[in-house]
This record gives C-alpha cells, sequence and structure tokens, in this order.
C-alpha cells in the first residue's frame, strides 16, 4: 500500500512538467538528493532498472547547446532522484526538432489588366536538446 501511494505520488509530481516523464520498470525506493545520482554510460556491474526516463530542454531560458543539455540532464537526474534511483544509464542524448520559426512579406501590383507579385520568405528550424536513459539503482560498482 505504502509503496503504490509513493508511486502515485511520484507520478503525479513528475507530470506536471511537460518536458519530462518516466515509466516505473522496477522498484521505487525513497527519494534522494538530485546531487546523489551519477550518470553512467556503460552499465556498472551490478544494478537494478527502476524507470526508463526522457527529458529535454523545452520550456527552458537556456540559450547555448551546452546550457540546453545541462537542462535535459538534470532533468533526468530529478526524475531519477525522486524515485529514489541512484544512477541514470544514459542512452541517448542530442537534438529535436520543436517546430520552426518563419517569416515573410509579399507586395503586388496592377497595370491595366495585367497583375505582378512578388513575395520572399524565411524560415528556420527551432530545437532543443532532449535525453532518455534508465534510472538504475546500483547496489555495487
Amino acid at each position: 500500500m505504502l509503496k503504490n501511494l509513493l508511486v502515485l505520488l511520484t507520478i503525479i509530481s513528475v507530470t506536471g512538467c511537460a518536458s519530462q516523464s518516466h515509466v516505473i520498470v522496477g522498484t521505487v525506493r525513497a527519494p534522494i538528493a538530485v546531487e546523489q545520482v551519477k550518470i553512467y554510460l556503460s552499465p556498472p556491474k551490478k544494478f537494478e532498472q527502476v524507470a526508463i526516463l526522457d527529458a529535454s530542454s523545452r520550456g527552458s531560458f537556456a540559450f547555448t547547446d551546452q546550457q540546453k543539455m545541462d537542462t535535459a540532464i538534470l532533468g533526468l537526474k530529478t526524475q531519477a532522484a525522486k524515485i529514489g534511483a541512484n544512477g541514470i544509464l544514459l542512452q541517448s542524448a542530442g537534438d529535436q526538432s520543436a517546430g520552426a520559426v518563419a517569416t515573410g512579406f509579399g507586395s503586388s501590383t496592377t497595370a491595366g489588366h495585367n497583375a505582378f507579385g512578388t513575395g520572399f520568405g524565411v524560415a528556420t528550424n527551432v530545437f532543443i536538446k532532449s535525453a532518455t536513459g534508465t534510472a538504475i539503482y546500483v547496489t555495487e560498482e
């Protein structure tokens, strides 16, 4: 009963942010400090899977690529800490298209029975950084 309540509270607290999500696949533990969560690029010797995580820099005020990636990684670590996972096995990190910004103008004129028109437009993609990983509980390194 207490475990189910903890899982429910964890899901409610994380779903408020559109740039983070997770799916529980293992045992949820008591929350820990974000600073205690380590990032792993390869699996440690002994660990348990806790959740599948997804985070991005969407909605942040980060401007540089590094700031955006730091935001995404912090999102992963925050989610992991809330469910008691002390590690994240990083699976992917990179750019994700978040839409485009475009502008343009046009002009037309008529002369007698003839019409002439011209226009110009510019568009650019907007990218955010995203990261996915598996929240893990490391029992031995």
